[in-house]
Parts: structure tokens; sequence; C-alpha cells
């Protein structure tokens, strides 16, 4: 298994402009690069607290944004907020890092044969910016690792457990 922890160590270092996570089969964090510390900003603090479900902080409702959402919806708007997700091949996923919006789309990544249960519960979650306003941002300030998930090991650590 080391030869997989060092892969995967080397695939999320590699992708350290962007954030990286290696989540295992309920898409709990297992490791991530220092770029995912973006990710959760803004997010409630209960959800930080180990496990870290990855989707649980892409898809938390909120009551208050819920009703926020429906209200904006009342307006007239003369068509939808992101016309570029209309003729896109992929819906981005959007955060807010301070003042600026992000707009990011992702791949994962598996192994194709794993004779192993745990390599095959492994998925490597890669995030690309799908606007050149993300890339540019990723570009000029990089990613600097936030300490939002202070119990969690990251830049790979973690994946050395693998």
């Amino acid at each position: 298994m080391a030869a997989v922890s060092d892969a995967i160590n080397r695939i999320i270092d590699a992708h350290d402009t962007f954030p990286a996570v290696v989540v295992d089969h309920h898409w709990d964090l297992v490791a991530g690069n220092r770029a995912v510390g973006i990710l959760p900003e803004g997010v409630a603090p209960f959800l930080l607290e180990p496990p870290v479900n990855v989707l649980r902080l892409e898809v938390t409702p909120d009551a208050q944004l819920g009703a926020l959402l429906e209200e904006l919806r009342t307006y007239p708007s003369g068509g939808e907020w992101h016309e570029d997700e209309l003729s896109s091949l992929l819906v981005p996923l959007r955060i807010r890092a301070g003042d600026t919006e992000l707009a990011m789309f992702s791949t994962t990544t598996v192994f194709g044969t794993p004779r192993d249960v745990t390599l095959a519960e492994i998925a490597i979650e890669s995030f690309y910016p799908s606007d050149p306003a993300t890339a540019e941002f990723s570009r000029s300030v990089g990613w600097i690792y936030r300490d939002f998930l202070p119990n969690l090991s990251f830049h790979g650590t973690s994946a050395d457990s693998i």
C-alpha cells in the first residue's frame, strides 16, 4: 500500500494550485492538498468536525438561504442568474472566497483494478476552474492553506494511512 499512498500524495500535491480531496466510500474526507482549505469557507463549524463529509459540505441545507432563494425567485429577473450554466457541459460548484465568487467543476479518479477493499473505496476528487475569473484568482492569489480543519492532516500526510 505504500506505493498507492505515495501515488495519491503525488496526485493531490501536483494538483495543489486547485483543491483536491481524497474521500472514502461514504465521501468522508481522508486527505487533501493545501488548496482544499478554500472549500469550507463560511461553512457551519459543526460540519468541520471529523469525520468531515465532503458531500454534506457541498449540499447542506440552510433554512435562511432557502427562504432567501424563494424570495429572490419572486423578483422579476429576466432570465437565469448564471446564463453560462445553460450552455455549459458541466454544472459548476460555486463558492465564495471572501468577496469573490469562484466557479469550479470536478473530476473523480478511482483505481481501476483494486484487489483491496480499502483501495476500492477510495476516490480522488480534483477541482478545476470553470471560468477565467476563477483561474486567474487561483494563479494570482495562490491557494494558501487555511486551518479550517484542524483535526485533519493535509498535504497528503493522511493518505499515508491508506
